[in-house]
């Protein structure tokens, strides 16, 4: 009976398929559960510390502290916008639909539409206010000695939440912040307003023009940092960008080529400079000049860097560019003197303090990528195998390797030049003074010079 059962159940289910329905329903979401196989590699990197946003870990005994500040920041922005809470919650209801759509997966509790809203409201609120006070301290109306919006709060618990906040599982749709404005200010379109929080917030000031260029809201805080991190924005203090010629893709190498680190890039001739914009994916090779991004790499890199993968890796469409840039600066990391390398060129800042450490984060983060075929950055990185093949590079770098690798190695090469010198000099020296003696000489030319000189004169008695 139970077999039958499934029987019908499934050919129901055949009936009813619809492509296109389930295509709609995969464009909808947007906030994802990070797959148990890549949190084992670095599970606290995608847990909040500190405070959690959205469904997939509130309640965790560890971020219960911060519900009660989510409570006073929800009362806090009701007074300062002088509007009711139904107001708020009717606004929400209207677009509760694609907001539990735009989660990949919700626990059964919260299919309770209610306590989903309130629940939207509520962080959204909190979120609202973190992004506001660190954004103009000026308008601050909390207490001077509140554990989280007070300055001291913003020196010592901000930077927690602003880790949490770009967590791929710790997301809110940017529907509700854009909600919560429109019924704080009786209009519409606030796409610019909430763009900027959010650059404000994470220091993107340069990045500011992606809330004009942007007309569309983007998915949540994750989303819109990694739109500014991707953008070509130009740094002024390294110049004007050269013209790139990255399109003119070379024949394809062997895809067992060996991938060169930086140091022996640099033996073979390759030089290191910064780009001349700020975007990830700036990454070129010209005339035997590679150019990377400056970074930035501090205690949050880690996490940042890994969930932005993860976003790539679970949102079909939005391209991978981040998990290509890491995949790049892998190949050519492989130990602390690369990083030393990178560093002096002002392509990292390292604010870790030691070189090796950068060099296992980039190593670590790394492992299980996988990467498709037609990426840009193999492009640039076959033209920089081609640029090492060459007979003068290839030389080059042997030379290196094995003179100028080992001090000793270096001091006896400088030996063995300045004797040879010596002797050049000491022959040349020779030859000089054979012809200078010659000509001064009052035998005829024809006549060869004695092989014995002449015995001295005996001394008079």
């Amino acid at each position: 009976m139970g077999e039958k059962s499934w029987v019908v159940d499934i050919n129901e289910k055949l009936e009813h398929m619809n492509p296109s329905e389930e295509s709609k329903l995969w464009e909808k979401r947007s906030i994802y559960i990070v797959p148990s196989c890549v949190k084992e590699l670095n599970d606290k990197s995608y847990k909040p510390q500190v405070v959690s946003f959205g469904p997939y870990h509130h309640g965790e005994d560890h971020l219960m502290p911060m519900e009660e500040h989510k409570q006073r920041a929800l009362l806090q922005f009701l007074k300062r916008c002088n509007k009711r809470l139904e107001n708020f919650v009717k606004a929400m209801e209207e677009v509760a639909g694609a907001l539990m759509e735009a989660y990949e997966r919700l626990d059964e509790r919260w299919t309770d539409r209610d306590r989903f809203l309130q629940l939207m409201i509520l962080d959204g609120c909190f979120m609202l206010e973190i992004l506001r006070t660190f954004h103009d301290p000026s308008n601050n109306v909390y207490a001077p000695n509140d554990p989280i919006f007070s300055p001291h709060g913003m020196l010592h618990m901000v930077p927690f939440i602003k880790r949490d906040m770009l967590m791929l599982e710790n997301q809110l749709p940017l529907l509700v912040i854009d909600r919560l404005i429109t019924v704080e200010s009786g209009k519409s379109e606030h796409v610019d307003q909430v763009h900027r929080h959010i650059l404000r917030f994470y220091e993107r000031d340069a990045a500011i023009r992606l809330a004009h260029e942007t007309p569309v809201l983007s998915l949540h805080v994750l989303d819109t940092f990694r739109k500014s991190i991707l953008m070509m924005i130009h740094d002024p203090k390294h110049g004007t960008p050269p013209p790139s010629d990255d399109n003119q893709s070379p024949q394809k190498d062997n895809k067992n080529d060996i991938v060169r680190s930086a140091m022996e890039l640099n033996e073979a001739g390759v030089q290191f400079k910064a780009s001349k914009t700020t975007s990830l994916k700036d990454i070129s090779f010209r005339c035997g000049v590679l150019r990377l991004p400056s970074i930035v790499v501090d205690d949050t890199t880690e996490s940042m860097l890994l969930n932005l993968m993860a976003f790539e890796r679970r949102h079909v469409g939005v391209g991978n560019h981040i998990t290509s840039y890491v995949f790049f600066m892998d190949n050519i990391i492989d130990s602390s003197k690369d990083v030393a390398l990178l560093t002096s060129k002002e392509i990292i800042q390292n604010m870790l303090g030691s070189d090796k450490a950068v060099a296992e984060l980039f190593n670590q983060i790394s492992k299980d990528i996988t990467l498709d075929e037609k990426d840009p950055l193999d492009v640039v990185q076959r033209k920089v195998n081609k640029y090492c093949k060459k007979k003068w590079n290839m030389w080059r770098a042997n030379l290196i390797h094995t003179y100028f690798r080992n001090p000793w190695a270096i001091l006896s090469l400088v030996a063995a030049i300045f004797l040879l010198a010596l002797t050049v000099t000491q022959s040349i020296y020779t030859v000089l003074q054979y012809y200078h003696d010659d000509n001064n000489s009052p035998s005829s030319p024809l006549t060869p010079p004695p092989i014995f000189p002449p015995s001295p004169a005996p001394p008079p008695f």
